[in-house]
């Protein structure tokens, strides 16, 4: 079953649970927002598609078990605004989209389940296009990409470009010697301690380029096995249960979206925060309190936007190289907008919004 949800003027009245009655949390001028179920494979899923001034909506599609179906529609709400942004500012012709999957990937996820996943997806016509996201991995891709022409990520040995986790690790990276450079004079985080919160695919292969620049590396996880991971291949790095409160320099949240909260801000000693998670700011004016403590906060969706380049890449037959040397340019973007910000007495996400903003409003 497919029920979809075009943009509306008024708000839609609350209600018990989305696939039980429609409930936007908020619009924020959404084009479109669809919701599929599959009985038989017990998928539920909602994909938004935000903005395709640009092009089409791209994003991935995140497989992960909401507490409800109100949690999840505010997530793929958020989440898909935020790929507009990174798409508008990253310099790809593309808009912002993205999906949820409602569910465990770890009990959940069945080759069934992705194939009517991907049908449905096939339906919107090449106005979304899917990609991996958290709960989902290129060999999900491979999968969709047997019922749909729209999905980017898949192996390279079935004409995708691979897993994104290291062109991801290589922006944040990036946006993090930008940081460093604005802050201390140096873009070398030679000397540095830096607490990588999240060490799944991404927060992996940040931790290795931290280290071959001669950063000290705190990490942290939910998950033992990706800490076992870390404390096996790289034993120079410490491991914590927790990095926001420690002494560091950089922090990197490199899970999931909101740990910049009221509290966490406050108890923060380090001078500048870039990772890849999105939706960082639990709320907009965690950006001002940051601003206040003269931390220096690299917008999430400018970061994390070497993924995006990537499969973006894929889909218009970009080489690896090029796609690099574009990942790379995240390094100037984020020196650009610290730039503008400190000249305009504006924040950071302020001024890559309007960057981002100013793209789009050209293109119409």
């Amino acid at each position: 079953m497919t029920v979809t949800a075009e943009r509306h003027d008024t708000a839609l009245p609350e209600g018990a649970g989305v696939f039980e009655r429609i409930d936007f949390p908020t619009a924020d001028a959404h084009e479109q927002v669809t919701f599929f179920q599959d009985p038989g494979t017990g998928l539920k899923a909602i994909v938004a598609i935000h903005d395709t001034t640009l092009g089409p909506a791209l994003g991935g599609t995140r497989f992960y078990p909401y507490a409800d179906e109100a949690a999840a529609l505010k997530d793929v709400l958020r989440l898909s605004r935020g790929m507009t942004y990174k798409s508008a500012i990253a310099g790809v012709d593309l808009g912002g989209g993205k999906a949820v999957i409602i569910g465990d990937p770890a009990t959940g996820k069945s080759e069934a389940l992705l194939e009517a996943y991907a049908r449905f997806v096939q339906t919107l016509g090449g106005r979304y296009i899917t990609a991996g996201d958290v709960g989902t991995n290129s060999d999900d891709l491979d999968v969709m990409g047997r019922a749909t022409d729209y999905v980017v990520g898949r192996n390279t040995a079935a004409g995708g470009s691979g897993d994104s986790a290291p062109m991801t690790a290589l922006g944040v990276f990036q946006g993090m010697r930008a940081a460093a450079q604005a802050k201390w004079g140096t873009p070398s985080l030679a000397g540095r301690t830096v607490g990588v919160e999240g060490t799944g695919k991404v927060g992996y292969q940040l931790i290795k380029l931290l280290l071959a620049d001669g950063a000290s590396v705190i990490a942290t996880d939910v998950n033992a096995a990706a800490l076992d991971r870390v404390a096996r291949d790289f034993p120079e790095v410490k491991i914590a249960s927790s990095v926001i409160d420690q002494e560091l320099d950089v922090y990197a949240p490199c899970a999931m979206g909101a740990t910049l909260t009221d509290e966490s801000v406050a108890a923060i000693t380090a001078d500048i925060i870039c990772g890849a998670a999105n939706n960082q700011l639990a709320h907009p004016a965690v950006e001002h309190d940051l601003g206040e403590r003269g931390i220096t906060w690299v917008p999430d969706y400018v970061a994390n936007g070497g993924g995006l380049i990537q499969v973006a890449g894929e889909r218009l037959g970009t080489s690896a190289d090029d796609v690099r040397a574009q990942v790379e340019k995240i390094f100037a973007t984020v020196v650009q907008i610290l730039d503008v910000a400190k000249r305009d007495g504006i924040l950071a996400g302020a001024a890559a919004d309007a960057v981002a903003e100013a793209r789009i409003a050209a293109a119409k």
